[in-house]
């Protein structure tokens, strides 16, 4: 049952990170094919990334409260059920939709299947094997998007990755079926104002970075970015009065939570907003085909998924906030290697920096995904994963909004504006995973009082069938 578990939750990673970064080789053939324009093809970008973000915390804590396993099927379905939609879709209204309910799926596969493994694996020695696997599946998961949507687009049409992720959710669901069920011990009810706080909250703040990408001044952007901002607010307000919060926010207290959610926001902040605009960057500065920039990205996440199956094989005397940190810091020197281009520049000027980089990378998931469980209270395993996650999908609209505006060209944008454009980008993000790293450092180092550990779940932590 355990190779069982860890196949499933490594493979429903995979899944979920395939249909989260395929539009990003298609975005040209999909925007023509839904007839989207400028406004739809920030959407279609940015949709799956608002289910993910949204409802990635809640999957968490209704996979703790009501079932691992049971959370995680469901999750595959409804990623199944919106890729469908997506496959046929003629509207781009519609596909959006589809994607946001893919997000929604993902969360949920994403938040479980760390908490399937936390309960598998209690053993810290085979924990650490067992997260090094679901973060090189994340790495790989971000590189096999790319490749499959746009290879498929070669050899048929931009809806075809979609009909593909259909096939995988539903087999997800059918194989993790066979996985044994866990919950918490002593399930809260569910936190409904907080739930509806909280998705209205980040929605609203996502969709207005989303918006604001075509103008900061507009009413819409505005109302959107306030309204989020207000209703986060509120969620905090409302999790701090209640009895039964979907999250303790007294977590951020403890320095290993608070370190762990720093590293993953600024993994999202740097390398994956970076990265998400290196695709369309190559065609527009030196007419690469999305075929050949998604190649080019396996030599980010080769390294990456290497380095996070061996992660368990470093110094048991490095803190999982030491390894954050280092790892940050190597992610922040490749970043920074990627600057400095010139209009000349072939892509092998890119090879260097996103190795560096992938190596950060696959040890930064490794220790993400241990340290996101070990970081919470016994049983709220879900929880961590998904607080960590939503953490990593904010960082990473809040980079690319970063990224977006910083690389726009002034004036007449011609190959050699996009270029300085991505230099200055690439110093940016490169400067945020430092900064990054520094933070989850000097957590690190504050003097605090002793903490519960959370690196064995509690015994109560029971199996239902």
């Amino acid at each position: 049952m355990a190779r069982l578990t860890l196949l499933s939750a490594s493979f429903g990673t995979l899944v979920a990170m395939i249909a989260f970064t395929a539009p990003l080789s298609t975005l040209n053939a999909t925007v023509a094919g839904l007839d989207a324009g400028v406004a739809g093809r920030t959407w279609i970008l940015s949709s799956m990334s608002i289910g993910l973000g949204a409802f990635l915390l809640t999957a968490g804590r209704v996979a703790d409260d009501y079932g691992r396993r049971r959370t995680f099927v469901a999750g595959a379905l409804l990623l199944a059920a919106g890729a469908l939609v997506a496959a046929v879709a003629n509207d781009v209204v519609v596909f959006v939709l589809a994607r946001v309910v893919q997000g929604i799926g993902g969360a949920a596969l994403i938040a479980a299947s760390l908490g399937m493994l936390a309960v598998t694996f209690p053993d810290p020695k085979r924990r650490a094997h067992a997260t090094g696997v679901w973060g090189a599946s994340l790495g790989a998961g971000i590189a096999i998007g790319p490749l499959l949507s746009s290879g498929l687009t070669l050899l048929g049409s931009w809806r075809d990755v979609y009909v593909v992720l259909v096939a995988a959710g539903v087999m997800l669901a059918a194989t993790a079926r066979g996985c044994p069920e866990s919950r918490a011990a002593e399930g809260a009810r569910l936190d409904l104002p907080g739930v509806t706080l909280l998705a209205l909250g980040m929605s609203g703040l996502l969709a207005g970075l989303a918006e604001g990408r075509e103008g900061w001044g507009r009413p819409l952007v505005i109302g959107l970015l306030v309204a989020g901002v207000v209703l986060l607010a509120g969620f905090v307000a409302a999790e701090l009065r209640s009895d039964h919060p979907m999250i303790d926010l007294g977590l951020f207290r403890r320095p290993a939570f608070a370190a762990v959610t720093l590293a993953a926001v600024a993994n999202g902040a740097g390398v994956i907003a970076l990265l998400s605009y290196l695709s369309g960057f190559l065609g527009v500065a030196y007419g690469r085909s999305a075929w050949s920039a998604a190649w080019l990205m396996l030599t980010w996440s080769a390294p990456s998924v290497v380095t996070a199956l061996s992660a368990r094989r470093l110094p048991e005397r490095w803190t999982g906030r030491a390894r954050m940190a280092a790892a940050l810091t190597l992610m922040g020197i490749g970043l920074a290697m990627l600057a400095g281009i010139s209009a000349g520049s072939g892509v092998i000027r890119f090879v260097p920096g996103l190795v560096v980089a992938g190596v950060g990378s696959g040890f930064l998931n490794a220790a993400l995904g241990r340290e996101s469980v070990a970081s919470v209270p016994a049983g709220q395993a879900g929880l961590g994963s998904g607080a960590n996650n939503t953490a990593r999908y904010l960082g990473s609209a809040l980079g690319v909004t970063i990224v977006s505006v910083v690389a726009a060209p002034y004036g007449v944008p011609t190959p050699a504006a996009f270029v300085d454009g991505w230099n200055h980008a690439a110093l940016a993000a490169a400067a945020v995973t430092l900064i990054g790293a520094l933070g989850v450092a000097l957590v690190g180092a504050r003097a605090v009082a002793a903490e519960p550990s959370a690196e064995i779940p509690s015994p109560q932590d029971a199996d239902a069938a």
